[in-house]
């Protein structure tokens, strides 16, 4: 249940840091009964979570984009577990709040229940709610595979098939994105389905038998079924550094693992992203649906590069290498 710990909280800056206020107060109602005079015509609320570090950072980057883009009309707002959305909701009503983003599951959920006259973007989430029950579009934090495949053929331009494993309870949607983004860049995308650990490992045993180095690459999505990580990425790093098939994820931390490159949100520009989908939607846009990254960072494995035979100097604007140079 909620309750009414929420405050209408701008994020400021702390000592040397990232600009942060996620600070949550208990107020009374009478401290938020009425319109903030800080914010006489807001009409986008950022609903973010009251969370410690490295959680803290990252949000705050994000809001400070979509203040960037939206400026005035931005509203933050601090929630707790515990807040009361019912008494958000009317606080929202009075502040003439007509979309609401949510950043986070907790935010996500929040908005989930607010009134209906308000709609939703949501960002900063891996997977959208599946008991939701209201329309909301939701921004996924997975690159788009368009770029994915954009940036393999930068530095393998002799790419002609990717191989990807997924749960299509988790990842129908973006392997629809990805056969027209793999079609789009004169690739095969060869999907392979499974729905537990045991298939997933005979998935990935077959494409490691007919995979060739030389036209080939692995895809992991962001797949909690098909991309494990104790037992499942063990063998795939194992297999591809044998075969010297390139791996590449859609998961940062892979890339230190050993995968080729992956790439991860820039958190100021999916603030501005989310802001951009929020004046669409107070300007009639659409308001449901799921959505992939827009531009996202690059990072590359310098190690597997080499051994791989692949000449990471191709990639155009490398945010980050491993091992760090």
């Amino acid at each position: 249940m909620f309750s009414t710990f929420f405050r209408f909280a701008p994020f400021r800056p702390r000592g040397q840091g990232l600009p942060l206020a996620l600070v949550l107060l208990a107020c009374s109602a009478a401290a938020w009964a009425q319109p903030s005079a800080a914010h006489p015509a807001a009409r986008i609320a950022v609903i973010y979570p009251d969370i410690g570090e490295p959680y803290r950072s990252i949000f705050a980057q994000i809001v400070g984009g979509i203040e960037a883009k939206a400026g005035g009309k931005v509203l933050p707002v601090a929630i707790r577990a515990e807040t009361d959305v019912g008494a958000l909701n009317e606080s929202l009503r009075r502040e003439g709040v007509k979309v609401a983003i949510a950043l986070g599951k907790q935010g996500m959920k929040a908005a989930s229940m607010l009134d209906r006259s308000v709609g939703v973007v949501v960002g900063g989430v891996l997977a959208a709610q599946p008991e939701a029950q209201r329309d909301m579009l939701v921004n996924i934090l997975t690159p788009a595979p368009a770029q994915l495949f954009s940036r393999l053929k930068e530095v393998m331009p002799a790419a002609r098939r990717v191989f990807v494993v997924y749960d299509p309870r988790q990842s129908a949607w973006l392997m629809r994105l990805a056969k027209e983004a793999a079609r789009a860049r004169g690739m095969e995308l060869e999907a392979l389905e499974a729905q537990d650990l045991r298939s997933a490992m005979r998935a990935y045993q077959e494409i490691f038998a007919k995979a060739d180095p030389r036209r080939d690459a692995l895809w992991l999505p962001q797949d909690s079924t098909t991309v494990e990580e104790s037992a499942v990425m063990p063998l795939i790093l194992k297999e591809s550094w044998a075969r010297s098939v390139a791996v590449f994820s859609s998961s940062f931390g892979h890339v230190k693992r050993g995968a080729l490159f992956s790439m991860y949100p820039d958190n100021a520009e999916l603030g501005r992203s989310l802001a951009v989908s929020a004046l669409g939607m107070l300007a009639g846009a659409e308001t449901a649906g799921m959505t992939p990254l827009g531009e996202a960072q690059l990072a590359i494995n310098l190690r597997t590069a080499k051994h791989l035979g692949v000449d990471a100097a191709r990639a155009q604007g490398v945010d980050m290498t491993y091992p760090e140079r």
